[in-house]
């Protein structure tokens, strides 16, 4: 039994007949859009209070990160939200989906949650303030719910709806999230050398994330998993505790991420080539 999920065809309509099509290009041109909208909603915001708010990165002050971070990506959300309902998609989209039971893929989910949990913990609450902590897991559940619906919501249903394999999916959908942070070359002050490393990390997440969407059926854990993880690095790259040996795993997290993310999308890519030919040969 093959089971590749299947999207249900949108109603009837331009708009609607337009994007039910699907395809890798409709992906990207939506991925594209939704980062130039969020460029732009960041840049006007910025202009608009009279200050550099910036992405809000590497700072203590709350209401930069609320301003500068927190509220062009929710602006950013809200218009995904507003997108799929003008396509009815909103159901399709948060609820249920087939499940693939791969047991394999829980390693991943508990290596980066331990990452998570250890960064928090290791985190010097003290000298990051409880304001900072607040607006940071704040900003972090609008990073995940973007984030996540753009390229696990919309970008696989749009794969799947053109009738692409799961190993085509889980490798766009990885690929636009990985591409957005390439962004950051030219839209924050760090090197090159940082951005290719953060585009290879985001690349691992996202494979996690993808396999994260296929083993729960639901779009939520790959959201909530990702709003988890923001804060929590980001934090504690700020505020460490020092002599904590708990510290370890979030000071490992990019080469750790990007290991097991490799990791599972080989084994995937022989799972579902091997579940393809038993299907083929049934």
């Amino acid at each position: 039994m093959n089971d590749t999920p299947v999207v249900p065809t949108a109603p009837q309509g331009a708009w609607r007949r337009f994007w039910s099509r699907g395809g890798w290009w409709r992906a990207v041109l939506l991925a594209a859009a939704y980062y130039g909208i969020y460029q732009l909603l960041a840049l006007l915001i910025n202009r608009t209070v009279g200050g550099d708010t910036g992405a809000g990165l590497g700072t203590s002050d709350p209401l930069v990160v609320l301003i500068g971070t927190a509220l062009p990506i929710a602006l950013g959300a809200l218009l995904l939200i507003g997108f799929a309902a003008s396509l009815g998609w909103l159901r399709n989209l948060f609820g249920r989906q087939p499940r693939r039971r791969m047991r394999w893929v829980w390693v991943g989910i508990v290596v980066v949650l331990a990452i998570n949990a250890s960064a928090l913990i290791t985190l010097d609450f003290a000298a990051a303030g409880g304001a900072l902590v607040a607006v940071w897991l704040l900003t972090g559940l609008c990073i995940g719910l973007a984030e996540e619906l753009l390229t696990r919501g919309f970008v696989v249903t749009l794969m799947r709806k053109a009738g692409h394999g799961e190993i085509a999916v889980a490798l766009v959908s990885s690929g636009v999230f990985a591409a957005l942070h390439a962004g950051n070359l030219f839209t924050t002050d760090q090197g090159l050398a940082t951005t290719a490393t953060q585009v290879v990390y985001t690349f691992g997440f996202g494979v996690i994330m993808y396999l994260t969407l296929r083993v729960t059926g639901r779009l939520i854990w790959p959201i909530l998993i990702h709003a988890s993880t923001d804060p929590a690095i980001l934090l504690f790259s700020e505020h460490p505790t020092q002599g904590n040996p708990l510290e370890l795993l979030p000071a490992l997290s990019t080469p750790l991420v990007i290991a097991i993310g490799a990791l599972m999308l080989i084994i995937f890519i022989v799972s579902e080539r091997r579940t393809t030919r038993s299907l083929r040969a049934a």
